[in-house]
Order: C-alpha cells, then structure tokens, then sequence
C-alpha cells in the first residue's frame, strides 16, 4: 500500500484546530490540487472561495447552524457550482447558455464540485491538516450567496473546514465493503442483515463517543431523510437562474 492509499484510507474528520495558520501557499498547493481534477467537457463549472476573516467565518458559522468549527478553523473553502464563467465564454461566441437551466447542468456541476473537494481533502490531509467537510452552507444559501457575493449563474455547494488538527477524532466505522463494491450489477442479497450488523457496530461506536441519541446508522439517517432538511436550495437556485421550469 503507497503512503496516498494510506492518506486516503486513514481519513476522519477533524472538528478541533489549533490556533496556527494555514500559509498560503499550502492553501494554493491544495486548490491547485483540487483544480487538477477532470470535470465534464473540460467547462471548468468549479469555483472555490478562500475565506480566512474572522467575522465572515463567524458569520458563515451561524448561518450553517451554528456549527462552531466553522468559526475556529483558520481556512474555509466553499466550493461554488460556476456557469458564470462558462456564460461569459457563450456570449463570446454569441451562443446562448441553457445548460444552467436543467437538471443535467446541476448534476455536472455538483459532480465536478465534488470531485474537486475530494481531491482538495486528499492534498490538505496529506500535508498535515484536518479538514471537515459542511453541507450546511445549503442551510441559509441567500445569506451566503449575498455574503459572498456570487453572481448569476452560480451555487454553493458545500464548504470545507481547514487547519491544523488539534487532536485527532476516532475514525468512523463505514458500512461492510459489500455494501458498497458491486459485482456487474447492484448485489441486494443480504443488504438488510449487513444493514443490521453495521447498526450495532455504531450503536457501540456511538456510546463510545458520547452520541449515543443517535441510536445508531440507520435510525440516524432515516430520522433526517423523513423531510428536506434544507428546503431553501430549490428556491434559491432557480434565483440564481439555474432552473427554468417554462
């Protein structure tokens, strides 16, 4: 095993950092990273927002739920869905940009976000940082939208906590490895005994950590999959001309 797979593989995330920055040119090392991912067609639909200010990530941390870590990381990046700057490119060529306008163009778009991320987590762990990924920027999108500044034609898709780890958290049981390698087709033979076994891994896992509410996986997440738990990104999406439902 190579020291990447074991970078990779030996992620947890991190919700405690110390009171140390993060220099610049790690950060540009990481987005150059993350900016070297493939994306679809070559349209380059990411963008990613460094936000070192203290009050905007304080601001930041209140609209995502209060969710403290924002707040005290030294770095957060928010990765941006960006058909602003592929529309620039359309009206150069006095062509008429509707990709933004369906769900294929938020699919890419949201894909390639995340594929960016992805390699973003991977360069920042492998250089000595901790890092915790937050989807609750979808929370109060306008206010960050406005925050942020971000023009027509673009989404925050989620935002990424950075900075030097003050201690490490325990890694996170996932589920078995059957549940998620497929042989030629989608394997349902045994999912919900191996669902059943994984919930009382976590339900020991989760009383070890002081979680113990949750119950365990699946009562967890099918408790927050009962609704939309961020009902603002429909609405707002369509403001920022990403759905037209002509």
């Amino acid at each position: 095993m190579n020291e990447t797979i074991k970078v990779i593989q030996n992620h947890r995330s991190i919700r405690s950092f110390l009171d140390r920055d993060v220099e610049d040119e790690v950060i540009d090392e990481i987005l150059k990273s993350s900016q070297s991912m493939p994306n679809s067609i070559n349209g380059q639909q990411t963008s990613v927002i460094v936000i070192k200010n203290k009050e905007a990530k304080a601001e930041i941390a209140h609209m995502a739920g209060d969710q403290k870590w924002i707040d005290e990381a030294p770095v957060f990046l928010v990765f941006v869905a960006d058909f602003y700057k592929t529309n620039i490119g359309a009206e150069k060529n006095n062509n008429k940009q509707i990709i933004h306008e369906s769900i294929e163009g938020t699919l890419a778009s949201t894909f390639d976000s995340g594929l960016a991320m992805g390699a973003a987590i991977i360069a920042a762990e492998s250089m000595g940082l901790g890092i915790v990924p937050i989807g609750g920027i979808r929370k109060d999108p306008k206010g960050i939208i406005d925050l942020l500044k971000l023009p027509k034609y673009t989404y925050p898709i989620a935002g990424l906590a950075m900075g030097y780890p003050k201690d490490n958290s325990r890694k996170k049981p996932r589920l078995p490895f059957s549940t998620f390698k497929h042989e030629e087709k989608y394997n349902t033979e045994n999912m919900k005994e191996t669902i059943d076994k994984y919930d009382e891994t976590m339900e020991v896992y989760l009383k070890e950590i002081g979680r113990e509410k949750e119950v365990n996986w699946s009562s967890n997440i099918s408790g927050i999959y009962k609704y939309v738990y961020y009902p603002k990104v429909y609405p707002t999406m369509k403001e920022q001309g990403f759905y037209n439902d002509k």
